[in-house]
């Protein structure tokens, strides 16, 4: 089973900028789309923005478009979420996910990372 870790949160002030990264242990058995999602204290887990493997189409949530952005890097398995412009909204454990097909990883991702938190100060 393909294994996802994420790393890069910590504390920012409003305004920073963090960049988290995904690192899929074997992309042989990793699946098609990856996905970022994120889970603030007392709501529920929200899709932030995916991006497919084969040809880097990305998707981005309203509330993080212009902000966020997903990327990869094929060679070193992993991809990315850079985060701009950051608010004290956007605190929260962020997890990448995985699934086979956009639909798979919008709905109920197949894989899913340990989580690392983004705390954004006032």
């Amino acid at each position: 089973q393909v294994q996802l870790m994420e790393s890069g949160g910590g504390l920012v002030q409003a305004g920073g900028s963090l960049r988290l990264s995904c690192a899929v242990s074997d992309r042989r058995f990793s699946n098609s789309v990856m996905g970022w999602f994120r889970q603030a204290p007392g709501k529920e887990r929200e899709f932030v923005g995916l991006i497919r493997w084969s040809d880097g189409i990305t998707y981005s949530s309203d509330s993080v478009k212009g902000r966020f952005t997903i990327s990869k890097d094929n060679a070193k398995n992993t991809v990315y979420l850079q985060m701009n412009n950051l608010k004290p909204e956007d605190t929260a454990i962020y997890y990448c996910a995985s699934g086979k097909t956009i639909a798979t990883v919008t709905r109920e991702p197949t894989s899913w990372g340990q989580g690392t938190q983004v705390t954004v100060s006032s």
